[in-house]
């Protein structure tokens, strides 16, 4: 807007005065964050309760004279406005923040003016945790009538499956759609030949392969072809993908449309060095890669097929030093994610289903949602730490998948024992990481003396054992460090007052490592004896069988 357009804006709100969607205030200097907060959440509900699109705050208007008088309140510079707007955006669910922030120099005072888009249908908006509205003027908790009608307000619509009249096939990345047409050709299998489909005109492919709308360029279609510069067609809603690496070295990198090739380029990131996994009694260690790339992908393009993109989020995979955190925006769509670990049940419905439609025909997702029990599976083949849903976020999803062991034991107890059932690999799995199992399952779990303990302290059964049967063969094997040694010499010669050699053999050969030979403790002997003599601590005296070691 410019000059003209906000003056006329301001004169007509200030006509209109104050109702539920637009707030005064003088606004000073130290005007809190927090309060801000509270009037975003207030006022974004309040429009969407009256179908309006948006909603105000404006600082520099006396609300008692409805007289401008100015505000101290600057939020011209960037950084301010960049400050406040991701400061609000973290602390408000769902994920929002101000649409614009206009400062308008007013002939009696600056005037700074907060536009506040309205709360998404069925999504009620909180700041840090709470839910506002209005009663006329006053800022007031949002009440359970205005709470349920809004959750209750028909939200679902396929966004995935919106066309985008102003694409074109041009937008289209070339080596996305050639890759495209390489998973579908995998996809159909014996149904069409491979190069039948390669051989395609584009568009007739895009329209089998579910791509386009009637021969039109859909959103689906821009995430997953789409040329980067195509995000401007999604705009405001941001088409990207954040990896982030926070462990010994940190970095980051953004990754945008197509995601069918910038997917496998995020995955590529990961560090994924091999890691060991010794059993009990083996001298040779189980190797396995950190993560396996079908889990990764699987967890990555199932955060692309249902993240809410309306919710004006990017999806952050997080690089731990020992695990892998992937989130993305919306809820759990439909059930728990245990229902499809333990596959009883499908999905009936999709946030996208546009999107997933797409994603399924290039071979990226399984759209009977095998795709869970699946990640699930091939950790517990790898002998790691299941995947972990959380979703303490009401309206977010954060998934954890594990690159190293957890337990020794659990990993242990799955090279030994191949034949567990998915449900008693998930109860093991809970148990390591300290979480509460059923009553029933633990009791069969200690009836096949897999875990120990009493509810809730349960543990995996073999690390008892471990630490029980290994314990006098650690001691026995432990080496200690040469001052151990040298000083059980020094007070054998303070007290005897000399020491033969074959006094000192029998001294310490007891109390050395059993990893050592009987040869290698005789050299050991020796140079421990070597390094006290060199430190002036004791000296031999005496020639031949007669030689004594005593103090210096």
């Amino acid at each position: 807007m410019n000059h003209d357009e906000l003056l006329e804006l301001l004169d007509t709100l200030i006509e209109c005065w104050e109702n539920e969607v637009v707030e005064f205030k003088r606004g000073k200097r130290e005007f809190s964050l927090s309060d801000i907060g509270k009037y975003f959440s207030a006022i974004s509900n309040e429009a969407n309760l009256r179908g309006q699109s948006f909603g105000w705050l404006v600082f520099g208007i006396d609300d008692k004279t409805r007289q401008v008088i100015g505000t101290d309140y600057k939020a011209k510079s960037s950084e301010r406005i960049q400050a406040v707007s991701q400061q609000i955006s973290q602390d408000t669910q769902p994920t929002i923040t101000f649409r614009n922030i206009f400062e308008l120099q007013h002939p009696k005072g600056g005037v700074v003016m907060f536009q506040i888009p309205a709360a998404p249908k069925g999504s009620p908006i909180s700041y840090n945790g709470h839910y506002y509205a209005r009663a006329g003027e006053s800022l007031v908790a949002l009440g359970l009538d205005k709470l349920n009608e809004i959750n209750q307000q028909e939200k679902w619509i396929d966004w995935s499956a919106q066309i985008v009249s102003e694409a074109t096939i041009n937008d289209l990345d070339p080596d996305a759609l050639n890759k495209a047409k390489q998973g579908f050709a995998r996809k159909m299998g014996q149904r069409l030949e491979n190069e039948t489909v390669l051989e395609l005109d584009d568009l007739d492919f895009l329209n089998k392969a579910r791509l386009t709308e009637n021969g039109k360029i859909t959103r689906s279609t821009l995430l997953l072809l789409g040329k980067p510069e195509s995000t401007r067609f999604l705009s405001p809603h941001p088409a990207a993908m954040v990896w982030s690496l926070e462990a010994e070295e940190r970095a980051y990198e953004h990754f945008y449309p197509p995601f069918l090739l910038t997917s496998t380029q995020l995955y590529q990131k990961i560090r994924n060095f091999q890691i060991r996994i010794l059993p009990d009694d083996e001298l040779i260690p189980v190797e396995i890669d950190k993560y396996n790339q079908r889990v990764v992908l699987e967890a990555l393009h199932n955060c692309i097929a249902h993240q809410d993109y309306t919710k004006n989020s990017r999806i952050i995979v997080s690089e731990k030093i020992d695990r892998l955190i992937f989130e993305s925006e919306g809820s759990f769509f439909e059930g728990k994610p245990v229902d499809y670990v333990t596959e009883e049940r499908r999905p009936k419905k999709y946030r996208n289903y546009k999107l997933a439609q797409a994603m399924v025909q290039l071979n990226m997702i399984d759209t009977m949602g095998y795709g869970i029990h699946e990640m699930y599976e091939k950790q517990a083949k790898r002998y790691l730490p299941l995947p972990d849903y959380d979703l303490t976020m009401p309206q977010a999803v954060k998934l954890i998948i594990y690159g190293d062991v957890v337990d020794p034991a659990y990993s242990k107890l799955l090279i030994k024992n191949t034949d567990l059932s998915i449900m008693e690999i998930i109860a093991l799995d809970r148990v390591q990481k300290g979480q509460n199992i059923s009553k029933g399952m633990a009791r069969e779990l200690q009836r096949k003396n897999l875990i120990e303990g009493r509810r809730p302290n349960y543990y995996v059964s073999s690390s008892v054992a471990e630490a029980t049967n290994k314990k006098a063969k650690y001691i026995r094997n432990r080496i200690q460090d040469d001052t151990f040694y040298m000083q059980l010499i020094l007070d054998y010669i303070d007290k005897y007052e000399c020491a033969t050699r074959p006094d000192i053999d029998s001294l310490l050969i007891p109390t050395l490592s059993e990893v050592l030979d009987e040869k290698q403790k005789i050299t050991k002997i020796g140079h421990l004896l070597t390094k006290l003599r060199k430190i002036e601590k004791i000296e031999n005296v005496g020639v031949g069988r007669y030689s004594k070691w005593v103090m210096k």
